[in-house]
């Protein structure tokens, strides 16, 4: 990810971007900014975009999106899948209408993709063949990996060998254009990093912390509604390859209503399934952006919020 040019100072509008793991308290300090500074909080985490994951999303809820204005949160359907470029062209135009608001754009989510592409923009890959994909992502991944170390090397170096998704990706655009990934992604464009002046935070609070918020969260979610969402899903009979209905909780509550498993398993099944993916996050924004990206190791607090606070506004 690319940071924008310091040279050019305050001339370029702000924007302010809270961003990591599950649970980490992104959205409580997201509305302490706002509220200070003129703010407007836009979504950047893939699950909160379905308007059927209010629950299991940990989806702001109305008392909290009436404290500051909220873009973003819960309007797409989950019969749709949202990709990461339709969502960088709806938060371009949200950023955009802030400033004209003469409001703080404030990007909070746990979306690494997401932030991405927005900064960086997109690489121009041609469509994929539909039966190299469909070839592709029926590979184990560690077979994956080992035809990737042969036909994309540098890829396949750079590519943890159980990383299911970004292997997958690797192999397909070397087999349906030709060339690496990397290649295409030196010729990406779209982003907005060289027209905005961000302040990036980064909340990286203690793992035990976390993985105690993240059960006390998956057992909330479950005691106040998440099993009724789940039923409204299962009624609209979706795709199970929607990405509404692979999200965390959702496939566990499922099997669940199914009665394939006891409660106890889906509970505990759903813990893992947060804690797992709050691991992955994790380490995404431990190494993946930029080191002069501020990285917050407190837990969040009342206290710790006030000074991230003013330290997003510098």
């Amino acid at each position: 990810m690319n940071t924008p040019d310091p040279e050019a100072g305050e001339s370029r509008p702000r924007v302010a971007l809270i961003a990591g793991p599950t649970a980490s308290g992104k959205s409580a300090l997201a509305i302490a900014l706002a509220q200070t500074a003129n703010g407007t909080v836009i979504n950047a985490d893939a699950s909160q975009v379905y308007a059927d994951l209010q629950i299991l999303s940990a989806r702001p809820g109305a008392e909290d999106m009436a404290q500051a204005p909220h873009r973003l949160f819960g309007h797409i359907d989950g019969a749709e899948a949202c990709t990461a470029a339709r969502w960088a062209a709806q938060a371009r135009a949200e950023i955009d209408r802030a400033h004209g608001e003469g409001r703080l754009p404030i990007l909070v989510g746990g979306t690494g993709m997401y932030i991405r592409t927005l900064l960086d923009g997109l690489a121009p890959v041609p469509d994929i063949d539909p039966a190299i994909r469909e070839a592709v992502r029926a590979l184990p991944v560690a077979q994956a990996h080992t035809a990737l170390a042969q036909e994309d090397p540098d890829a396949a170096a750079r590519l943890a060998s159980a990383d299911t998704t970004r292997v997958a990706r690797a192999l397909e655009v070397i087999r349906s254009t030709g060339k690496p990934l990397s290649e295409w992604q030196r010729h990406k464009s779209g982003g907005i990093a060289h027209r905005i002046t961000l302040s990036p935070l980064i909340l990286l609070p203690p793992r035990d912390w976390l993985i105690a918020r993240c059960d006390l969260r998956f057992g909330q979610m479950v005691d106040t509604g998440a099993v009724k969402e789940v039923e409204a899903l299962l009624a609209r009979n979706l795709s199970p390859d929607l990405p509404a209905m692979r999200a965390i909780g959702v496939p566990e509550i499922a099997a669940w209503l199914a009665g394939t498993i006891d409660r106890a398993t889906m509970m505990e099944r759903g813990r893992i399934a947060t804690r797992q993916y709050a691991k992955r996050q994790y380490t995404w924004f431990s190494r993946q952006p930029p080191l002069d990206w501020h990285r917050e190791i407190g837990h969040i607090d009342a206290g710790l919020i006030a000074e991230l606070v003013i330290k997003l506004q510098q």
